[in-house]
């Protein structure tokens, strides 16, 4: 079973209520292949919501206590981030997921690439953040 980011599977549940849809995903899904998840929507966010960044590391940091979540008028949003995040990963289990495919520069779902925490709409990747930090 493959976990999929709901976005990329055509549900409208990005923060300002669209969707970015990828056909494959959408086959995934209509075929039984797939499993469509949104860590916002399990963390307690409704659909629009406040865009949100990670300020000061990435996911990592975030569930190691040293990054935090916040929306863009300034609101900690961390620990809803944290809870969408385990509940994520209970999904997985349960479903016995082998493949998790998620959407990049989102703060919950993004792996490798993520906004700078700025709003500005600068990404930093996973090998920037590292070079940073070395």
């Amino acid at each position: 079973m493959i976990l999929v980011s709901s976005c990329l599977a055509g549900l409208k549940v990005r923060y300002n209520g669209t969707h970015s849809l990828d056909n494959k995903i959408r086959k995934l899904i209509e075929d039984n292949k797939a499993i469509a998840v949104c860590p916002e929507l399990l963390g307690g966010f409704s659909t629009p919501r406040e865009p949100a960044e990670i300020i000061g590391g990435d996911g990592e940091d975030v569930l190691n206590g040293k990054a935090k979540v916040i929306e863009i008028s300034g609101k900690e949003v961390t620990k809803l981030y944290i809870k969408g995040a385990y509940e994520t990963l209970k999904k997985a289990i349960e479903f016995g997921a082998t493949i998790v495919v998620l959407k990049e520069y989102s703060p919950s779902c993004g792996s490798s690439m993520i906004y700078n925490g700025e709003f500005r709409i600068q990404v930093i990747s996973e090998e920037q953040f590292s070079d940073n930090i070395c």
